[in-house]
């Protein structure tokens, strides 16, 4: 089998727009409320596809060794059809147990079969489930509790790498930073949880580029069915939103999608959602065999060393790519 090294990349975007009378790069549900049938794309053409996006490492190369890979679990892996191609995320129910629930039950009623991107900004995000009669369409399933951050033990180990800014907007506070499980979270240092009434910490995945989080209203009790990918590093979301998964591989094409928000935009054509699929759910010959870099693993530690500048210092957790593989 020929294994080939994708390394997604990472750009860290200014973010100027507004919309939805929110803020500016607030991710909200449209002012009215809320806010694809081909099956996954044949093995071939799926194939095609990834071929021509995975690449060689540039820069420095850095072998990791079998054992230091993980492949994603189809159970909690989504497939995204889109006119731009395939974009798999893979989901963190670890974090985010009811948003992951909620995502998988509406791929396997097709819900977002033919739903559009309704809301996309450049260098922010693109926020799709809505209709293109209806960019508030919603599901009629009850809203969702947030579930922002978690309480984790010694037991669940999310490394120390730098102190980082929890939001830049809504809390200064600093607080240590690095990787669970391949996905970039931040965390109170563990340390506390020794005094803590019940041994844990709190801790939250970041919205780097490729996050996979739920959009809501004023309420933080409020998501349904509208969702939402960055297009760049957004930290003023970071604990005030849901992340429940991230992208493994098509980030281009979620890069790609049409820029625009239904309603605001004159002439602003979405971009359409043609499928959304769980990987279990799908044939063994339609799904890609993606497989993640281990980050609790001793050559992840021994890759980041090759990152760190002069001084030691790595670059920011956001900035630092884990390294995913197609396996042919």
């Amino acid at each position: 089998m020929r294994k080939s090294v994708w390394l997604a990349s990472v750009f860290a975007l200014t973010l100027t727009a507004s919309a939805c009378g929110q803020e500016p790069g607030d991710v909200a549900q449209s002012t009215q409320g809320e806010v694809v049938s081909s099956a996954a794309s044949s093995a071939a053409a799926v194939a095609q596809e990834a071929a021509a996006e995975v690449a060689p490492v540039s820069r420095q190369t850095y072998i990791f060794p079998e054992d230091a890979w993980r492949p994603l679990e189809p159970e909690n892996t989504l497939y995204i059809e889109t006119e731009h191609g395939m974009i798999v995320l893979e989901l963190a129910p670890e974090f985010a147990p009811n948003h992951v629930e909620r995502m998988k039950t509406l791929a396997r009623d097709h819900f977002y079969d033919y739903l559009v991107f309704h809301r996309v900004i450049d260098g922010f995000m693109a926020q799709g489930g809505g209709s293109r009669s209806n960019p508030a369409h919603s599901t009629d399933l009850p809203n969702l509790e947030a579930e922002f951050t978690i309480r984790r033990g010694p037991d669940m180990p999310i490394s120390e790498l730098q102190q980082r800014t929890v939001n830049p907007r809504q809390d200064p506070r600093q607080a240590p930073a690095g990787f669970w499980n391949g996905f970039a979270a931040g965390t109170a240092p563990i340390a506390q949880s020794a005094i803590t009434g019940d041994g844990q910490v709190d801790s939250w995945l970041l919205h780097c580029a490729g996050a996979a989080s739920m959009a809501r209203t004023s309420d933080p009790n409020s998501a349904g069915s509208q969702f939402y990918i960055t297009r760049g590093n957004a930290d003023h979301l970071n604990t005030q939103y849901t992340v429940w998964g991230r992208v493994r591989y098509g980030q281009a094409a979620v890069e790609s999608i049409a820029v625009g928000t239904m309603g605001e935009n004159f002439g602003f054509t979405p971009d359409s959602i043609q499928s959304m699929r769980v990987g279990s759910d799908l044939a063994e010959e339609d799904r890609l065999d993606l497989e993640v870099v281990d980050t609790n693993s001793a050559a992840f530690a021994a890759y980041l060393d090759t990152l760190r500048n002069s001084d030691g210092q790595l670059p920011d957790v956001c900035d630092i790519p884990v390294p995913t593989r197609l396996t042919e």
